[in-house]
């Protein structure tokens, strides 16, 4: 696997070997031994699957007592995919860093707890998986609004199109009055 620097050092881009020939592909995406000697010593409890439309923006998600980490791949189609440095104590506070996923690229991302995080659909469809490090607990989610203007982050919005959101996301809320870590 090549792990590759983020302009957030906490948030890995991962590349895994793929090995494929006429029939198809075969790739290892976790291998406990191999994150715990980079310094992602994590169990992962619950794997979570995510299908969306063109032009769907999912987040920007969190949990604030039972934190998750989360190993992030696309299965199927491509997305935007940022995660959001909410601890107040790094120097990447408000900070984000994003990236196009595919399933293609076979790309992942390594987003530990203490980040927000979401996406964006650029593709038809997409199907996105993710493993997290802790379960998910409905009483501790809460979700920063996606075009916060604090954050910044520059959403690759298909034609200029608002994109399409749930109404949990359309009631979030900004990183200045966010409960954070």
């Amino acid at each position: 696997m090549e792990w590759i620097s983020t302009a957030i050092p906490d948030v890995i881009h991962i590349r895994p070997d793929v090995y494929g020939d006429s029939r198809g592909h075969f790739k290892e995406v976790w291998n406990k031994k191999e994150f715990a000697r980079r310094g992602i010593d994590v169990d992962f409890v619950q794997d979570n699957e995510s299908r969306s439309r063109q032009g769907t923006l999912r987040g920007l998600h969190y949990q604030v007592g039972r934190p998750q980490g989360k190993l992030v791949r696309v299965l199927d189609g491509e997305v935007f995919d940022v995660a959001v440095d909410l601890r107040r104590s790094s120097p990447h506070f408000g900070k984000w860093v994003g990236m196009n996923l595919t399933a293609d690229g076979h790309d992942m991302l390594w987003i530990p707890e203490g980040f927000a995080h979401g996406f964006y659909v650029l593709s038809e469809s997409a199907i996105l998986a993710y493993k997290c490090t802790d379960y998910y607990a409905p009483s501790q989610e809460r979700t920063i609004l996606w075009n916060d203007r604090s954050i910044g982050i520059t959403w690759p919005l298909v034609a200029g199109a608002s994109p399409l959101l749930s109404e949990k996301d359309t009631r979030g809320v900004d990183l200045a009055v966010a409960e954070c870590f």
